[in-house]
């Protein structure tokens, strides 16, 4: 069996929209992806047939219960979570880092250091900065190079101390688009008796995520990245959440997962979530051949990286063919298996900006600017600058999408 992308693009209305007769190329994917139809009407279901706060003993309410825990199972599933009691819910990771941020801090005294990123979304940076500001804690930082658009692991192994109490780092960067080799990091952090905190928000949507294989303590993830709604969740491991004093108001459960889900949560969200959670399974088991649960889950992911690696190798050389473009990342073909498909670039003369917005009078859809990637655009030089135009293909689009984007940036370079 093999991989189907018009079966694919028929399950997303709108990859069918046209504005003015011209069709819409949606390549600003690291932001958000678009919703197969199936989203779409779990959350519509939700809200006509089960809207109601949990908990009742009334049909809606046993059906509003019923979404959310088949949500957290299917979350479980994706990430290769022992218990879906470890998964917990919020608005986006942002809100959910900067939330369970607090809870960890109870556990680190002053003098205690935090490793971070220079390669991360300041999602998986601020929270942890404003937390050593308020706790007396050192802030160390991990660099990446900027010449390999890789971290040097040798660097962490200098950086971890006996007072070292947690390291955060991202899944894979959403700038430089690098999957950073996390089950290495958390491994030589495990063995210092460190805590790690991974950012899966880029990662999560394009390899197949196994936080047992990894060896993580709390990954942090965003269905609305990869064909759900706009929703966070994280995964914690359990002994480590009980551990931790939830910020909540008093009347509120003190059972894991929800008494870190602060206040009423989007069921229709819950409902989106695991919708997209199928739609993988869907793939996996149509297309690859799987089974169905965990194996078809796994089945489809490695099913579309090795298509969204083909679009990313076109879009690399295509890139690299223009006379004053520098790709902000990995670009050597036989390394794509270090990097999801989200490539980054900048011009010698002209802006991102500029070329964002002309490439939207084309109806193609990028995004310039640094991303929220404050550490990532300074250790490039390009912060000041703008940052960079970031285009990100996932496995709905084509080849062909991918040669009218070159096209149009030929014709916007060349003016």
């Amino acid at each position: 069996m093999s991989f189907d992308l018009d079966a694919v693009r028929a399950q997303f209305p709108a990859l069918a929209i046209k504005d003015d007769g011209v069709r819409r190329i949606y390549l600003d994917n690291p932001a958000g992806t678009q919703v197969p139809r199936m989203v779409a009407d779990a959350m519509s279901a939700c809200l006509l047939s089960a809207n109601a706060n949990l908990g009742g003993h009334f049909r809606t309410s046993q059906a509003a219960t019923e979404i959310v825990n088949s949500a957290r199972d299917a979350m479980a599933d994706l990430l290769n979570a022992p218990s879906s009691d470890e998964i917990v819910f919020g608005q986006n990771m942002t809100t959910i880092t900067m939330h369970i941020s607090r809870s960890i801090g109870q556990l680190l005294r002053p003098g205690d250091e935090i490793i971070l990123s220079r390669m991360d979304h300041d999602a998986n940076v601020w929270p942890w900065v404003l937390l050593a500001t308020q706790l007396e804690l050192e802030v160390k930082w991990l660099p990446f190079n900027t010449d390999t658009f890789e971290f040097d692991l040798d660097v962490l192994d200098d950086l971890i101390t006996e007072r070292t109490r947690l390291l955060c780092v991202g899944g894979a960067s959403n700038m430089t688009g690098t999957l950073n080799d996390v089950e290495t990091i958390c491994a030589k952090a495990k063995a210092a008796g460190v805590l790690t905190y991974i950012d899966g928000v880029q990662s999560v949507p394009h390899v197949a995520t196994d936080v047992q294989a990894i060896g993580c303590d709390f990954l942090a993830c965003s269905p609305y990245k990869f064909f759900g709604p706009h929703q966070g969740v994280l995964w914690g491991r359990r002994e480590l959440l009980e551990q931790l004093e939830p910020y909540k108001v008093r009347p509120a459960t003190s059972a894991i997962p929800e008494c870190f889900e602060t206040g009423t949560q989007s069921h229709e969200g819950f409902a989106g979530v695991k919708a997209a959670v199928d739609y993988f399974a869907w793939i996996g088991q149509s297309m690859a051949g799987a089974s169905s649960g965990r194996p078809a889950l796994r089945a489809a992911m490695d099913m579309l990286f090795a298509y969204e690696k083909l679009l990313a190798t076109q879009l690399i050389e295509g890139l690299l063919d223009i006379d004053g473009v520098t790709v902000q990342g990995i670009t050597s073909p036989d390394a794509m298996e270090r990097r999801v498909p989200t490539v980054a670039f900048t011009h010698d003369k002209v802006a991102p900006g500029y070329i964002a917005e002309s490439l939207a009078k084309e109806n193609i859809f990028v995004w310039n600017g640094h991303y929220y990637a404050v550490e990532v655009a300074k250790a490039l030089n390009i912060h000041e600058a703008g940052g960079a135009v970031r285009i990100g293909p996932v496995h709905y689009n084509s080849a062909e999408e991918i040669d009218e984007l070159l096209a149009a940036l030929r014709r916007i370079l060349a003016a």
